[in-house]
């Protein structure tokens, strides 16, 4: 029947699909952000600027080496499980496809060629190629949660899906065939944390944020940091990248597996003791945390550009004021690159609307059935 045989008179009593299309036309009131999450997210993003930023200081200190595994060992794994949480509404339904491919596909193949037409000029590499099947740099992250976000209905489906995970995450560190086309090595490797995101609920967040969490958790953090000191020559803190294969990392392959598990939980009692700090109310930085994604993907140019202009040579920075003032700067440069301002400058290809690309008429249809009676 078309559309045309619903229409009534405007003195007549409206029909459920007359109502649905009003609904739908009317204006929604903006959701309204949990301070929490913002909160989370914009220390879990000053954390990998950090991370970045104590990289070249690495050698020759074993301070700032266990510092460096530690702070790996949880935030992005923190990142990717509140990634998990936020994508449990995923549906594969069109309005949800046209914002992965708006907010992470697009700004993917942007700053993809970005960065390797800025490495070109950084590493003096003229000849590298402009390769979308080769993440470079910090845009793994993009291509990663492409493929989680369209596995997410599967997830949903199966009866055990962090069992599955842990072993499919398993299994590809024993196969360096895998290779790296989109970096696929450590989208498995890092998968089960995604999918832990995507099984938790409100309540579980609530438990981290418990007085009694806040407590257990500064004796968890320092003794994972005497660890971390201890395990420096002892253990290499590439396990934490997830990005190789246990062959890639001179080890026997069963060596592989029983280390996703010992990272994984690991891990998760890193991130727990992270969230039972992260501040609940709102703070001067909570904004920051709808900037977080123009704070990651730009940070990266001013981190490979103080290698290029040599800001690490000079003597003193190898010391601890060096590396006080390393990660004072990171944290200032990634703050202002997460604010307001910045985020809308860069807004047309971190969150393009692009309406020319897509038939919003069949979004809409798709909406609409959704909220229909």
């Amino acid at each position: 029947m078309s559309d045309t045989m619903t229409a009534v008179r405007p003195d007549t009593e409206t029909t459920p699909r007359a109502r649905t299309e009003e609904q739908d036309a009317a204006p929604r009131p903006a959701r309204q952000r949990d301070a929490f999450f913002d909160n989370a997210k914009y220390l879990a993003i000053v954390l990998v600027a950090v991370g970045h930023a104590w990289e070249p200081l690495r050698q020759g200190s074993r301070t700032v080496t266990a510092l460096y595994t530690l702070v790996y060992a949880f935030h992005m794994p923190a990142f990717i499980i509140i990634s998990g949480y936020f994508s449990r509404t995923f549906d594969g339904s069109p309005a949800r496809l046209k914002r992965l491919v708006t907010g992470v596909v697009v700004p993917y193949v942007v700053f993809e060629t970005a960065y390797t037409l800025f490495t070109r000029w950084s590493s003096q590499d003229p000849d590298r190629p402009v390769s979308l099947l080769d993440p470079l740099y910090l845009t793994w992250f993009l291509a990663a949660l492409f493929v989680w976000r369209l596995t997410t209905p599967l997830w949903r489906l199966v009866r055990w899906p962090l069992p599955l995970a842990l072993v499919i995450a398993m299994a590809a560190t024993t196969a360096p065939s895998i290779g790296h086309d989109l970096d696929l090595q450590r989208t498995l490797q890092f998968l089960p944390y995604f999918v832990f995101g995507l099984l938790l609920g409100p309540e579980h967040f609530r438990l981290a944020r418990r007085r009694k969490a806040r407590l257990l958790a500064v004796p968890v953090a320092v003794c994972a940091l005497g660890l971390a000191y201890w395990a420096v020559p002892r253990m290499d803190y590439a396990w934490f990248f997830h990005a190789d294969s246990a062959r890639e990392l001179g080890v026997p392959l069963w060596y592989g597996p029983l280390m996703t598990l010992a990272v994984f939980g690991c891990s998760l009692v890193l991130v727990g003791c992270f969230l039972a700090w992260v501040p609940g109310r709102r703070t001067w930085f909570t904004v920051l945390g709808a900037g977080t994604l123009s704070g990651y993907l730009l940070h990266g140019f001013v981190a490979q550009a103080a290698k290029h202009w040599g800001w690490y040579e000079p003597a003193w920075v190898r010391g601890p004021a060096g590396v006080i003032a390393a990660t004072l700067v990171a944290a200032v440069v990634v703050t202002a690159l997460c604010t307001p301002p910045v985020r809308r400058a860069v807004r047309r290809v971190t969150e393009p609307r692009m309406a020319w690309a897509f038939n919003d008429t069949a979004t809409g249809r798709a909406g609409a059935r959704r909220a229909a009676p």
